[in-house]
């Protein structure tokens, strides 16, 4: 794959603050990433780096194919890591004409990206009338008007109600399957679940994760299941050296897999020992859960 960024071994002090950890990590073409973390745990700090407002103090990166200046580079990116700064006697369409001058480009896209972000019915209206909802839509179609190969955005949803949440949400899934890189930061478990492909997971500034979300700790999921002949299920089930975890509550066994079995698979299995189940669910393990198990593992 084609790679956007590349993160060496970064870190960053402030003082005897660690804010960047000796981190490293790998961006490429076509994908929604998130870094996650709470707050405190370097996300927007290594954004900054990147972004080349930041001085990292040791480590490296590289935009694109390593060989271009971060200065070039930064030409082919659009990036949100502020509260969105327009003037508010001014237009929408006013604005971006103004952004479009200082960032050299035509102002042609104005209205394309305003429709993108469903501000195309309020393009004359003042950025003061906005909510804060339209006025960071309206920063994600300023950050879009040199149709840039990666889109930064920092906590993109903060501050926001459940319907500016969901629609900034919805406009990130577009813009990503009009084929842009994403690269979010989020403390939300729940964004980076419903929009990211991938994630790194920051804690203290180190890494605890870089992967698929639907990787994440490599989890095969678990088994909801239910039969008469429990007893032998039980059995069967904390002997088998597949599954690493077996409880039984309120007649429903959950068992964790450690290796992949697909349902049918196990279906049959049973079946060949005489057990008839009456229940059989697959399923995965909520974002939430392996995160909590991942930063619980992990030392201060």
């Amino acid at each position: 794959m084609e790679k956007i960024l590349t993160v060496t071994n970064l870190t960053k002090k402030f003082g005897a603050l660690v804010a960047v950890n000796d981190l490293s990590f790998t961006i490429e073409k076509g994908n929604v990433y998130g870094i996650l973390g709470p707050n405190g745990s370097g996300k927007s700090t290594t954004l900054g780096i990147a972004l080349n407002v930041v001085n990292k103090t040791s480590g490296d990166f590289s935009w694109f194919d390593g060989t271009t200046s971060t200065h070039k580079a930064l030409k082919k990116v659009g990036a949100i890591i502020e509260r969105p700064n327009f003037y508010p006697y001014m237009t929408a369409v006013q604005n971006l004409n103004l952004v479009c001058k200082i960032k050299e480009v035509p102002n042609t896209k104005i209205e394309e990206k305003l429709e993108l972000v469903g501000l195309l019915d309020r393009k004359n209206s003042k950025f003061s009338t906005y909510s804060l909802g339209m006025k960071q839509r309206l920063a994600i179609a300023s950050a879009l008007l040199n149709d840039p190969e990666i889109l930064i955005l920092d906590e993109p949803t903060n501050g926001l109600d459940p319907q500016g949440i969901h629609q900034i949400r919805e406009i990130i899934k577009k813009i990503a399957s009009q084929g842009t890189t994403i690269l979010l930061a989020s403390h939300l478990l729940d964004e980076v679940e419903k929009v990211c492909s991938h994630v790194v997971i920051l804690r203290k500034g180190k890494k605890l994760y870089s992967g698929r979300v639907d990787n994440m700790l490599a989890s095969h999921g678990f088994f909801e299941l239910k039969s008469k002949n429990e007893k032998a299920l039980l059995s069967f089930l904390e002997q088998n050296h597949s599954f690493k975890n077996v409880t039984l509550n309120d007649g429903l066994i959950t068992a964790y897999l450690k290796e992949e079995i697909e349902a049918e698979e196990l279906n049959k299995d049973l079946f060949d020992r005489g057990i008839i189940l009456s229940h059989l669910s697959k399923r995965k393990e909520s974002l939430e859960k392996q995160f909590l198990t991942l930063t619980s593992n992990s030392s201060n």
